[in-house]
């Protein structure tokens, strides 16, 4: 196998997507940020010049000298199920992969000329292999979406932020765009475990992995099912204190709460759109020019304004009947003021007595 080909098919039968944008899985947040930062003139130079500022090729240089590289004679398991995934999102070119040392399970992907993978040990050895087959279709998923540029980004600036904290309105400024791409990078994250589905094409793998990113690796003493109660009752536990502090808990992360994604990602592979997907009806990048910024903004808005409407969250419910029943509200007002409505019965019949069920 050279670095841009493939000599052999998957490691077992799974659906191929040739030429599949990533429009097809990404969140709609995500996905309209992301086509509004390509219709961008000039985008393209502009990041290739603050490369110059950010520390990527120290990054390059620190995991070239200190972890271990990825190959055909180092972990070769890890880098056959990483020209798989690539195999299987048609991703010509194979990013470099990492192994970095460290106890906590985690992986990214980071870059801005071309991607690099990195996973840790803990990582590797919680894992097994269709569950890992995920994480690592995950991070492809990032590469293809081009999210590694945003994360490399966003490192550079939380370390920036650190540094200023001391000039008062520097740290404000800076703070303000980190928590602006934490949760542009939240929703991508999300794009992310649907690209894993969609190269392991396993979703109980899926759910495994995210139930042992929770919980370690006891996975007898797990169970899917408990798992995804435990995000229904997080949505819709509490009061109006408690959606707060969800809110307040969330700021600082990078990445949503583990059972949010699992109850996410079930949703999704349960959904219409992938289903088509599996099916072969998705995007092509070859159409990725002629995407619409207007028609991502408004499908992004629409799935905001259907998560409030649908969510058992105390807050997002008083939101969403604050709006839903606004007009209806000012209606009832405007009668008690004008005394419409009362008709000439008024005064007689059930309503009168209070003997009459009210309608809704």
């Amino acid at each position: 196998m050279t670095e841009t080909g493939f000599e052999k098919a998957p490691a077992r039968d799974r659906r191929r997507f040739p030429g599949i944008s990533s429009r097809a899985y990404e969140h709609p947040a995500d996905r309209s940020a992301l086509v509004a930062l390509r219709k961008l003139t000039g985008f393209d130079t502009v990041f290739k010049a603050l490369s110059g500022l950010l520390p990527e090729r120290s990054l390059r240089l620190l995991f070239l000298s200190d972890s271990v590289r990825v190959g055909e004679t180092q972990f070769p398991h890890l880098y056959a199920m990483l020209r798989d995934a690539c195999y299987i999102l048609d991703l010509e070119k194979v990013p470099q992969m990492y192994v970095q040392q460290d106890p906590k399970p985690n992986a990214m992907c980071i870059g801005l000329d071309e991607p690099i993978i990195v996973v840790t040990t803990s990582l590797v050895e919680l894992l097994d292999e269709e569950e890992m087959r995920a994480v690592v279709g995950h991070e492809v998923g990032h590469a293809l979406s081009g999210h590694s540029v945003y994360r490399t980004i966003l490192l550079f600036l939380t370390n920036l932020a650190m540094k200023v904290a001391w000039i008062p309105l520097g740290n404000v400024a800076i703070t303000a765009l980190v928590t602006a791409l934490r949760e542009w990078f939240r929703k991508s994250e999300l794009s992310a475990d649907r690209a894993g589905l969609l190269v392991g094409q396993d979703v109980t793998a899926s759910m495994r992995g995210l139930m042992k990113l929770a919980g370690g690796n006891h996975l007898h003493e797990m169970n899917v099912d408990a798992f995804l109660e435990q995000a229904d009752e997080y949505e819709k536990g509490g009061d109006l204190r408690d959606s707060v502090l969800k809110i307040l808990n969330m700021l600082p992360r990078t990445h949503p709460f583990t059972t949010v994604r699992a109850a996410e990602l079930k949703k999704w592979s349960e959904s219409r759109d992938f289903q088509r997907i599996m099916d072969g009806h998705y995007p092509r990048r070859e159409e990725d020019k002629d995407a619409s910024v207007t028609d991502s903004f408004r499908e992004s808005a629409a799935h905001y304004a259907d998560a409030v409407r649908t969510s058992k969250d105390p807050l997002f419910k008083l939101v969403g009947d604050i709006a839903g029943g606004a007009a209806d509200m000012g209606g009832k007002l405007r009668d008690k003021f004008t005394g419409a409505g009362s008709g000439s019965g008024a005064g007689t019949g059930p309503d009168a007595k209070g003997g009459a069920t009210e309608q809704g």
